[in-house]
């Protein structure tokens, strides 16, 4: 039986094999890209503590923002030209989930 999306919470993908995942070539990018915006994110707790000014706060999250949805696109690119291909090559039931799947991302993407 093939297992769909739905059979995977969102935060079970560990029984996915390592290798499949697209951006694991450039996993040391995104993990220095997410250890800046981890600082950024330390920053603008130091900020409120100090009790900047409101703008500059402001300024300061829309940049991590950015940074966030920078790292977001690069993982959707990876996952749709790695995951997703991979799976419309092998057609079937796995490949439609992989494309639903993607989708759903992208939507979740589009409301944040």
């Amino acid at each position: 039986m093939t297992s769909t999306p739905q059979d995977h919470p969102a935060h079970d993908h560990a029984a996915h094999d390592h290798a499949t995942h697209g951006y694991i070539t450039a996993k040391d990018d995104y993990l220095k890209r997410l250890r800046r915006i981890e600082g950024q994110a330390r920053g603008l707790q130091r900020m409120v503590e100090e009790e900047k000014y409101c703008i500059d706060i402001l300024t300061q999250v829309s940049a991590m923002t950015k940074a966030l949805q920078a790292v977001a696109m690069g993982l959707l690119e990876d996952h749709i030209s790695h995951c997703v291909v991979d799976a419309a090559v092998a057609g079937g039931p796995e490949a439609e989930a992989k494309i639903k799947e993607a989708t759903d991302a992208i939507a979740r993407l589009v409301r944040s």
